[in-house]
């Protein structure tokens, strides 16, 4: 093979083949039946990021129109203090794990996430990440790692689902490996459209199976350069995986508000909270639109430890402090839309967010 690179051809011995051919584009559901979640992560996005944003912004946040809102607790099955792979493997699967963990429980075992659930009830599937999409949320609805940094491995593990859409960046993970082994013409041979770059992500024209890795690492900011990213990919997600008229699952992260935080950045961490509530902006449109789309908005955890200790509301200003360059456990908000909403109101678990979304689409997550 040119450059002397091996095609990975994924053997998977006594995996479960799924055909949803030709269910998958079978009868519509009926009013006010959930046939499609948006499940929208904001990393590291507590109850101070929304209220500044708020401010900033000057007009309501899509948050805003929200229906419902609750609280979700946080702690890992080792630590009081979450990571995002434990809280994205709690959100996916309803189990806790350890810090560090992806997919799996604290003895490594595997763990079928909500997406995998959805994939054998013929749905369609996608993620959308502002990080690379092997990263620790996205991975977790995905793949079965015991360290979050197995980026290679998490990589293969896409090759091991029928997942329709993923957008973000990573491309390295899949195309530059220690194995030498090339995932970008596995995923071709499996009829992905493969596509490297924000401008040919809005150029694509509605292919059957997209992976879209427009980075070959991390995308950088907003202001710094990924611009719109966001909100086009969130669009374009969601118009192909509505073809299926049995329904979609898909999560969408704004990975960077976290990573702001962490960099105790007040500027940045309020427009990626921005840039997320477009993209939240876009799921709403779409839920009102269809009258079957459950939106349910949260995060995984708190990061930088935000307080608000001043501000001016005519001139949009406000004042950030942090108290920690790491993460806090603080209760989360919780914000829903549409169908089924209702069960997202009061305080519970994260380990409760995916059990009333398999709820509110009448799985009972034991196919």
């Amino acid at each position: 093979m040119k450059n002397g690179i091996k095609l990975f051809v994924l053997l998977i011995a006594g995996a479960t083949v799924v055909s949803c051919s030709p269910s998958r584009m079978g009868a519509s559901q009926t009013d006010n039946e959930v046939r499609n979640v948006i499940l929208m992560i904001g990393d590291g996005m507590g109850l101070p990021h929304v209220n500044a944003a708020m401010t900033v912004a000057g007009v309501p946040l899509n948050i805003q129109r929200a229906e419902v809102t609750g609280l979700q607790t946080s702690h890992s099955a080792d630590n009081y203090v979450t990571d995002s792979a434990a809280a994205g493997t709690a959100l996916s699967t309803g189990k806790k794990t350890n810090n560090g963990m992806i997919g799996v429980d604290p003895h490594e075992n595997r763990l079928k996430t909500i997406l995998e659930i959805a994939e054998e009830n013929c749905l369609a599937t996608g993620l959308v990440a502002t990080a690379s999409i092997t990263h620790a949320t996205p991975a977790a609805f995905i793949a079965h790692q015991a360290s979050r940094s197995s980026y290679e491995d998490i990589a293969r593990d896409f090759l091991r689902t029928d997942i329709d859409v993923f957008i973000g960046g990573g491309y390295d993970h899949f195309a530059k490996r220690a194995d030498g082994l090339n995932l970008i013409d596995s995923l071709t041979a499996k009829g992905y459209e493969v596509i490297t770059s924000a401008e040919a992500l809005k150029n694509s024209v509605f292919p059957m199976k997209l992976a879209a890795l427009l980075y070959p690492d991390q995308p950088p900011y907003r202001l710094q350069g990924r611009g719109d990213m966001l909100y086009e990919a969130t669009r374009k997600a969601i118009d192909i995986l509505n073809r299926n008229r049995k329904g979609f699952f898909l999560m969408i992260e704004g990975s960077q508000i976290d990573w702001a935080a962490h960099a105790n950045d007040a500027e940045i961490t309020i427009d990626e909270t921005l840039d997320f509530d477009r993209a939240v902006g876009a799921a709403i449109d779409f839920a009102k639109a269809d009258g079957n789309t459950l939106v349910v908005i949260t995060a995984d955890h708190e990061t930088g430890g935000v307080t608000i200790l001043g501000g001016d509301i005519k001139s949009k200003q406000v004042q950030l402090n942090f108290s920690t360059t790491s993460h806090s456990a603080v209760m989360i908000p919780v914000y829903a839309y549409g169908p089924g909403a209702e069960n997202f109101t009061g305080i519970y678990d994260n380990t409760d967010v995916p059990k009333k979304i398999l709820k509110a689409f009448s799985f009972d997550g034991k196919k």
